[in-house]
């Protein structure tokens, strides 16, 4: 084993250093992956805590703090976090006391845990973080480096790029490092929007979920979650890779065109966002005949309440009062082993150089 950063063979420092000098942990590569982030409860103050957060972040909304911040503490933040923890308390873990955002990615990074400890032993350690709320970026970030890790790699867990979401999280760990008195090498992984086995999986999940059905789809909807409009016109590739991402499943599948349709929800504000809208593509999709529909979502790699309670909920009612007539939502991927072995082959690819297979 070698030294990354030096190249030299690793040694046992310890006994080379003097009586008071403070104890090293052994040296290790950290991998830390990150996903948006969820309230710690749906009562007021949490959700109120939560949504400051998030909707102070300039990357999520970016008008000007003059206008923004006076609306959005004297206005929103006074009425929204009521019906966002209601929304919450629907889809909320009550057995676990914690979103399902947060139950599934634990059990995501249980398993890319024990994927990479199995190939690498105990030279790596993983662990998670989220962007708002908590296990905060920082936390977790202190928490490896006083593990020994002088190397990290941070794996943002968005599929397409985004500015509201992947260089959010990567700012906030990239702030993070700026109290560490010895600062680790750090790496980030790249989006995966159009990574083959990213692909597969979702190719798998679309089969497994028709095989199930009595009737197939007339469409499948690739509901993504939207930015404004303006975003992509100012350089965000996030619309185009959104659209690469269901042309490569419809590819994978061997579909025609008209069975695909990409679309985007969560729609926030006054301003255009990237069309069409999902709420109401699929009342358009009913009207024209469309009665049977599935939807998938492929920007989230885990189930959340954009996906467990605004298409579960507010667009399969927008669908079925237009006059649809089965409407089939295929979950996110979870920790589907098929996907679980496609971060892991994202994060072995971006180790390269850092650590070796263990014998």
């Amino acid at each position: 084993m070698f030294d990354a950063e030096t190249t030299k063979p690793v040694t046992d420092t310890a006994k080379h250093l003097p009586a008071d000098h403070p104890p090293l942990p052994k040296r290790r590569i950290g991998i830390l992956v990150g996903n948006l982030g969820t309230p710690d409860n749906y009562d007021y103050w949490s959700m109120r805590r939560y949504l400051n957060e998030f909707l102070s972040d300039r990357r999520v909304i970016d008008y000007s703090p003059w206008i923004w911040q006076p609306l959005l503490q004297a206005v929103i933040l006074t009425k929204r976090p009521f019906s966002s923890g209601a929304a919450y308390k629907s889809i909320w873990n009550h057995d676990k006391g914690e979103s399902p955002l947060m139950t599934i990615t634990k059990a995501q990074t249980e398993k890319i845990r024990a994927a990479l400890t199995e190939r690498y032993g105990d030279e790596v350690t993983v662990d998670f973080c989220m962007r708002y709320g908590n296990p905060s970026t920082k936390s977790k970030v202190q928490e490896l480096t006083a593990q020994g890790c002088r190397q990290i790699l941070f794996f943002p867990l968005y599929p397409q790029y985004a500015g509201a979401t992947t260089a959010t999280a990567i700012d906030e760990f990239f702030r993070s490092l700026l109290d560490e008195k010895w600062q680790p090498t750090v790496r980030t992984v790249p989006a995966y929007f159009d990574r083959p086995a990213y692909i597969e999986a979702l190719a798998q999940s679309v089969e497994r979920a028709y095989a199930e059905l009595d009737e197939r789809p007339d469409v499948l909807v690739a509901s993504y979650h939207g930015v404004p409009k303006r975003y992509l016109m100012e350089g965000d590739p996030y619309h185009c890779q959104c659209q690469k991402t269901s042309r490569l499943l419809r590819e994978r599948l061997g579909w025609p065109e008209t069975e695909i349709v990409t679309t985007f929800q969560s729609r926030f504000g006054p301003e255009e966002w990237l069309k069409p809208y999902t709420v109401e593509e699929v009342a358009r999709l009913a009207e024209t005949g469309k009665k049977k529909i599935a939807v998938i979502a492929p920007a989230f790699s885990a189930d959340c309440i954009e996906t467990l309670e605004e298409i579960n909920e507010e667009i399969r009612e927008s669908f079925e009062e237009a006059g649809g007539e089965s409407f089939t939502y295929i979950p996110c991927l979870n920790d589907d082993d098929a996907h679980i072995a496609a971060l892991v082959e994202a994060i072995e690819d971006n180790l390269v150089g850092w650590v070796t297979p263990a014998a």
